[in-house]
């Protein structure tokens, strides 16, 4: 009998290796590549390492005019597991289409490395490019924070955090389906997530670096879009962060498509609302970046 996700999780650290080596093993399946889209040919992907923290970097092949806006895009996977590989397809004609250096980041996973390590790791990236924009061919005063999923939760928490250390070069955010309450967070597979990344320590979910609909104050963040998806069970999340942007002054776009569920902008090959969704995606960071 096949295992469920759930199932895989519950075991603790050798479950959640074994569904990241299955993930994995499907991700590099060539059979597959029209379910999961490949990187974009008129994009060069190359590795790059913040210390033992691995980057996908993403560059149009197109020559620029000047300096290219950096967008830092965060995987999905609850925490414990997913790659930047899993959002090629998106990272890389965000990168096409947008003209700017994606930095994707294979950030730590719990439970091996429970929060913070997720949260610092990908701070310690946005740090990373501001100090070697030159080399990337980057603009450092235009960045983007991106994230899908468990990602959108460490993207949103990142324009937090920019706020508060006076990063203002953080000057646009893209939350997707994130999950911004973590607090008594329930459904098949879920608690455990939580539990793992948290390491056990339920209380940390109300602190504003794990679920961000609990930061003091959300005035001042940079603009944001907000995607959700009719048929995710996460949806409410997305909507409740808009409308806290929204009464704290900041600029939203809430894009929802009918036909969609969670995940869809990893699946372009069997999501049609993918593309949609990756044109609001690139026309936002064009205005906010240009």
């Amino acid at each position: 009998m096949t295992k469920t996700a759930a199932e895989v999780q519950d075991r603790g650290v050798d479950g959640m290796v074994e569904l990241r080596q299955r993930r994995a093993a499907l991700l590099a399946n060539r059979h597959l590549t029209w379910v999961f889209g490949a990187d974009d040919p008129d994009v060069v992907v190359r590795e790059a390492w913040v210390g033992e923290i691995r980057l996908r970097v993403h560059t149009p092949r197109a020559p620029a005019a000047g300096r290219r806006p950096i967008v830092l895009a965060f995987h999905g996977g609850g925490w414990c597991w997913g790659s930047p590989e899993q959002s090629r397809w998106m990272a890389g004609r965000i990168a096409a289409r947008a003209g700017a250096v994606v930095i994707a980041p294979a950030y730590r996973l719990a439970p091996e490395h429970p929060y913070p390590a997720a949260v610092e790791d990908c701070w310690s990236v946005l740090v990373w490019a501001v100090a070697n924009a030159d080399d990337l061919g980057a603009d450092p005063g235009r960045i983007a924070v991106l994230g899908d999923s468990a990602g959108g939760t460490l993207a949103a928490v990142l324009a937090l955090r920019a706020r508060d250390e006076g990063e203002s070069r953080v000057c646009g955010q893209v939350l997707i389906y994130p999950l911004v309450d973590l607090v008594g967070l329930r459904g098949p597979g879920l608690a455990g997530i939580v539990d793992h990344y948290l390491g056990g320590d339920g209380s940390l979910a109300e602190e504003w670096s794990v679920s961000p609909l609990r930061a003091t104050s959300h005035a001042g963040l940079p603009p944001a879009l907000v995607l959700t998806a009719r048929f995710d069970p996460m949806r409410s999340h997305a909507e409740r962060y808009a409308v806290a942007l929204r009464t704290a002054g900041v600029e939203v776009s809430l894009h929802c498509p009918r036909l969609a569920t969670h995940a869809y902008l990893t699946l372009p090959g069997i999501s049609p609302a993918s593309r949609g969704g990756l044109e609001r995606i690139v026309g936002f960071l064009r205005e906010r970046l240009d």
